[in-house]
């Protein structure tokens, strides 16, 4: 990806080509079939295709190679997501890679670090995030589990992922400020229970923590848990992108084959001016995500602004492009049989991962203030 002077952030030829070998790869899987079977509780997620893609190390590509990594930066670790998207296959990736790894390497020790990312790159260890307590905006009033003595006390709601990881990366308070901390998830003390979810494929957990073993990482204050949350939104949003067109690509498959009142659907003006639409906010999220993976790799003073950017139309790219899809294909759209409805769950539960859309949009507009 080029630097701003030369006013170029589009990724490499040899970035585009590995990206190429993964859509192959994950196009040998029925991603949507993963995500029906963890719809109907067949299976929590995809764990074969999972240990697969740590194995070819597409999970560590921005780990350092004396972790176990690739050591290609987090724009290859951007293509990786955008192709995990476009799979739609049940993967914990957004849990475990965006937020779980991401805090690690970011904030964790050097013992922490070889502890838990080797493992976790290569599929072997899954990890999720634990921030919210209950329903509503995402901010350090609203954290009221403590950590005192290493023991954390309190619950966790909406926790993705959250039945099937090892490790959770826990937001509590230490002294009254926000911190992060690493649980295992087989220590004494804490509980888990499914919840219902939007999206089976990514479902969430309440756990209760009742003087829980916990590890600090090191972070200091709700700075250290927002710069987590704009490194993850960052990566999500092209898991968001990749989703988003692969839902533009089955209506103008369907547009194009579907016959009423004589006449190919996708030859009406209603059905073009949709999937125009849809074509026109992808291909805005995709350049604000662009920005926010050159942010993400190389300028962090931008990174908050690049990353609420990128959140935000991105998570209203994907959520119109799925609307869209059932729209296009009408009384089937809506049956529980068709696909069309996994991409409007995975929507809306990518849209909610990292704390509601509004006040990412409040996040936009003051640092678009801030910036004047």
């Amino acid at each position: 990806m080029g630097s701003m002077s030369a006013v170029n952030l589009d990724f490499s030829e040899e970035q585009k080509s590995l990206q190429t070998q993964l859509r192959g790869q994950l196009e040998r899987h029925s991603g949507l079939k993963s995500a029906r079977d963890a719809l109907e509780g067949r299976a929590a997620f995809d764990a074969v295709l999972w240990r697969e893609l740590g194995d070819l190390g597409w999970l560590s590509v921005a780990l350092p190679e004396e972790l176990g990594g690739q050591n290609l930066g987090h724009e290859m670790l951007c293509l990786v997501a955008e192709e995990i998207g476009r799979s739609m296959a049940a993967l914990p990736f957004a849990s475990s890679i965006c937020l779980a790894a991401e805090a690690i390497l970011t904030a964790g020790s050097e013992e922490q670090r070889r502890e838990w990312l080797p493992t976790i790159g290569a599929g072997k260890k899954l990890g999720a995030f634990a921030i919210a307590e209950e329903a509503g905006v995402l901010h350090a009033r609203a954290i009221r589990t403590t950590c005192a003595a290493g023991r954390i006390h309190g619950c966790k709601v909406g926790v993705s992922d959250g039945m099937v990881a090892d490790v959770f990366v826990v937001v509590a308070l230490r002294d009254g400020e926000p911190q992060l901390f690493l649980v295992r998830a087989d220590e004494p003390g804490l509980s888990r229970q499914a919840q219902t979810g939007v999206d089976p494929s990514h479902a969430p957990a309440l756990l209760q923590f009742a003087d829980v073993v916990a590890q600090p990482l090191n972070s200091f204050g709700w700075g250290s848990v927002r710069n987590l949350l704009d490194r993850a939104a960052t990566l999500i949003a092209f898991e968001q992108i990749g989703a988003a067109d692969a839902a533009l690509g089955l209506s103008l498959e369907y547009a194009q084959q579907r016959v009423a009142f004589g006449r190919v659907i996708g030859t009406y003006q209603a059905i073009k001016h949709k999937l125009a639409d849809v074509w026109i906010a992808n291909q805005l999220a995709r350049a604000n995500a662009y920005y926010g993976a050159y942010a993400l790799q190389s300028d962090a003073k931008a990174l908050p602004l690049a990353a609420a950017t990128a959140r935000v139309s991105a998570s209203e790219a994907l959520e119109r492009a799925a609307r869209e899809l059932i729209q296009v294909h009408g009384g089937i759209g809506v049956a529980w049989e068709h696909d069309a409805h996994l991409y409007y769950r995975r929507s809306q539960q990518l849209s909610l991962q990292l704390g509601g859309l509004r006040e990412w949009q409040d996040r936009l507009v003051v640092g678009l203030a801030l910036s004047a």
